[in-house]
Parts: C-alpha cells; sequence; structure tokens
C-alpha cells in the first residue's frame, strides 16, 4: 500500500514539473489544439462531460463557472494524465515543389514527440457563512497544446512544431434562487510556441487573457442545463517565423488565437433512483474567426456523452465522443501572417503539422469517494480512433492516441462532510 501511495505521489510530481516547466504536449484528446476538460479525473472518464454537472472541481472551474455553487466548503483537487499519440506524416514530394534545391524533401515517418505528462490543480471556497450564495475558485489547468517532431529524418530539414498553452483561471459562481446559478471567469494565458512553418524557428512566448459567462438552471429535481460563452485567446509572437530562401531572409511575427467557444449541456439522474447520471455536452468552436487557425481549421462541433453509475462509494463512469473534422479544404496561404514560399502545397504540409483529424473517441473511468476520510479519488483513460486524411496532392496524416489520468480531491469544512449534485444543493 505503502509503494501504491509513492507511485501515485511521485506520478503526481511529474505532472506539476510538467506544468511548472512549460514541457509541450502531445496532440491527444484534444479539439483542433484545445483540450478542454477532456483530460480531468472525474470528467475524463465521462468523455469530458460537465458543463451542467460537472464531477470534479477543476471542471467547473475550466469550463462552466455558474456550475461552482454545486461545490461546499474548501475543496482541493489535485491532477495529472499521460497523453501519448502516433502521428505519421507521409509527404511525397519535395518543397517548394519543383525547386531544385527544395528546403523539404519527400518522405515518410512516425512523430518522435514523446507522451507527456501534465497536470490540473484547483481549489474552490463557498462563502455563504458571509450571506452571500457565492462560490470561488482558482486553477492552474493544461489549457491547449500539441506537438510533432521529425528532426530524425533528414528529408524534414529539422521539421518540428510545438504549443504549450497553459491557464490561471479565477472564476466565481453565485446562485440567483434556488434553481438558476450564473457564473463567470478570467484566466491568464501562458502560451509557448514554435509554429508549423518552414524555416528556423524557435519556442516563442506570449501571454493573453480569456472570458467566460456562463449558466446554470434546474428544470426539474433530476434535469439541470447549463451553458457558457468563451471569448477568444489572442497572442502575438514576436519574430517567431524566419527563412532564409532565394537569397533572401524572411521575418515574421505570428498571431495565433484560440478560438470562441460555445457550450450547451444537460445532465439528468432520472433512472435507477437517482445512481445513474447520465449528460451530454454540445460544443461549437469558431475556428474560422481565430487568427492563424481560420485559415488551417474550418468551424467545429463536438458531441460529448456521458455516464457516471453511482454504487456505494464507487462511481463507474464511461463516455463517447463525436469532434467535426476540422481541417479546412480550401486554405488561404497567409498563416497568422506569415506567407511561405512554395503557395498551397507548403500550406498544406503546415496544416498537416496541425492535423487532429480522429472523429471517435471512447473513454472510461472510476472514482470512490471517501478512500480516505474527505479524500476521493478518480482514474481515467481514453483513447481516439485511427484516422488519417489527405490534405491537397502531397501530404498525408494519421494519427491515433490514448490517454490516462488521475485525480486526489480533498475536502473541508462542510465540503468534507458533503458533496452535494445541483438539486440538493440549490434546495438548501
Amino acid at each position: 500500500m505503502r509503494r501504491m501511495k509513492l507511485g501515485w505521489l511521485t506520478f503526481g510530481c511529474i505532472a506539476a514539473s510538467s506544468m511548472l516547466g512549460l514541457e509541450s504536449q502531445s496532440y491527444a484528446q484534444s479539439f483542433g489544439v484545445e483540450l478542454h476538460n477532456t483530460l480531468m479525473p472525474a470528467s475524463g472518464g465521462m468523455g469530458g462531460v460537465s458543463i451542467a454537472r460537472p464531477q470534479d472541481l477543476t471542471s467547473a472551474i475550466n469550463g462552466n463557472p455558474a456550475s461552482l455553487t454545486q461545490y461546499r466548503g474548501t475543496q482541493f483537487l489535485f491532477g495529472g494524465a499521460w497523453a501519448d499519440p502516433t502521428f505519421k506524416m507521409n509527404q511525397s514530394a519535395g518543397l517548394p515543389v519543383g525547386d531544385p534545391n527544395p528546403l523539404i524533401g519527400a518522405y515518410s515517418a512516425t512523430s518522435v514527440a514523446p507522451g507527456t505528462p501534465m497536470g490540473n490543480i484547483g481549489l474552490t471556497q463557498d462563502i455563504d457563512e458571509l450571506g452571500l450564495p457565492v462560490t470561488v475558485g482558482v486553477g492552474f489547468v493544461s489549457a491547449a497544446g500539441g506537438a510533432v517532431d521529425f528532426r530524425q529524418v533528414p528529408a524534414s530539414a529539422g521539421t518540428n512544431s510545438a504549443l504549450s498553452v497553459f491557464s490561471l483561471p479565477a472564476s466565481v459562481g453565485a446562485d440567483l434562487t434556488d434553481r438558476w446559478s450564473i457564473g463567470a471567469s478570467l484566466a491568464l494565458g501562458i502560451a509557448l510556441y514554435n509554429g508549423p512553418f518552414l524555416g528556423t524557428s524557435s519556442m516563442t512566448p506570449d501571454y493573453a487573457l480569456r472570458g467566460t459567462l456562463g449558466t446554470n438552471y434546474l428544470l426539474t429535481e433530476k434535469t439541470t442545463v447549463g451553458a457558457y460563452y468563451q471569448t477568444q485567446q489572442s497572442y502575438d509572437f514576436n519574430n517567431a517565423f524566419i527563412l532564409n530562401y532565394g537569397g533572401s531572409r524572411l521575418v515574421s511575427d505570428v498571431a495565433m488565437d484560440l478560438p470562441q467557444n460555445i457550450g450547451f449541456g444537460i445532465a439528468n439522474t432520472t433512472l435507477m433512483d437517482g445512481k445513474l447520471l447520465l449528460g451530454m455536452d454540445v460544443l461549437y468552436k469558431l475556428w474560422d474567426q481565430a487568427a492563424m487557425y481560420n485559415v488551417l481549421y474550418d468551424n467545429q462541433w463536438v458531441v460529448q456523452l456521458g455516464s457516471q453509475l453511482t454504487q456505494g462509494k464507487v462511481k463507474w463512469r464511461s463516455g463517447y465522443v463525436w469532434a467535426e473534422n476540422p481541417m479546412d479544404n480550401n486554405p488561404a496561404i497567409n498563416i497568422g501572417g506569415v506567407v511561405q514560399p512554395g503557395g498551397i502545397p507548403v500550406v498544406r504540409y503546415s496544416q498537416g503539422l496541425l492535423a487532429v483529424t480522429g472523429q471517435h473517441r471512447l473513454t472510461g473511468g472510476v472514482g470512490i469517494v471517501d478512500l480516505l476520510p474527505g479524500i476521493d479519488a478518480d482514474v481515467m483513460g481514453g483513447g481516439m480512433f485511427h484516422s488519417s486524411q489527405q490534405l491537397g496532392d502531397y501530404t498525408n496524416t494519421s494519427i491515433s492516441s490514448y490517454w490516462l489520468g488521475f485525480g486526489l480531491t480533498w475536502r473541508f469544512n462542510r465540503g468534507s462532510c458533503e458533496k452535494l449534485p445541483a438539486p440538493e444543493r440549490w434546495s438548501n
């Protein structure tokens, strides 16, 4: 038992050091490049379902802030996850096409970017004792990212790309009535970016803010609905693109936005005397209005389905996710302010380095309430089915992935006595 506890602690420390070291994340369970709540310790087992009734507090802090009112007392969560993709690139012609001395040669290879540990930390505190039906939350969250690396292939000319975005959200939720809650959050994004371009580049930092407004409503004693709107997060990476080609030197800043997101969720506990929670979240991602990605991605629908069966202290979770393939079939030449030599074939190559095309994912997980007094434990895992796509005449990509995660939640004061679902919380 002591070795098991030490193993969990070691894994958590690795996840935390990954966050504080700002290491790049590998493409795995993401929609475009954004993770949302798919790697949270409880929500992750339910396909990320968390808008109406989140099952871990970091999902409330990072998602719909109106759902924070479902958490009482003082609660703290420390979670870690491991995401590991298999990404393959097949480039059938040199780039620029027809150049006798191309920058990129033809090659076929698998990315050697390693799977990456990442973490999610959150703290919530209700202030009911001050006469305010309000809960506040703060967190440190793995928000978006990906990495591909073909530097082991000489013909790739050192092709690699990476994005890491970590979010520091501060959120607040308030009960307006017994049935209706609202919430808002403001998050500081910390980004490191190495763009998917030909030429010389390196990880470049920037910072940006993002806001979220949300609401929850108790339709019946068994059914809750929720929704949120999230602003885009705009980054400007200075001198992030440098290329020596044709006797000239090209240097450019790169503009990159994480998109506006609209989410709607519903959760119901009618079946099995309230022991079975069924939920569905629908996300709409406005890539067409996000700098850089407006060229590479189309707007994207995501449907997440999740279930949780409670048997005593044990909660069994499962989920299915369908994510629309976001790849734009008619990309433009200007990518976030960068115009590379070689036209559309080169754009397609850059697009291929960001190709997260898998549409189907399955997840599962287990939670144990009071594993130790006042301490809950959650584990989850999932996989994205293999998919491939032809991008233009010369670039083909394929991807599949799996991920694992865990979390420990400490509940203090009133939170250590009860963790009430929405109906009971709002009825007090």
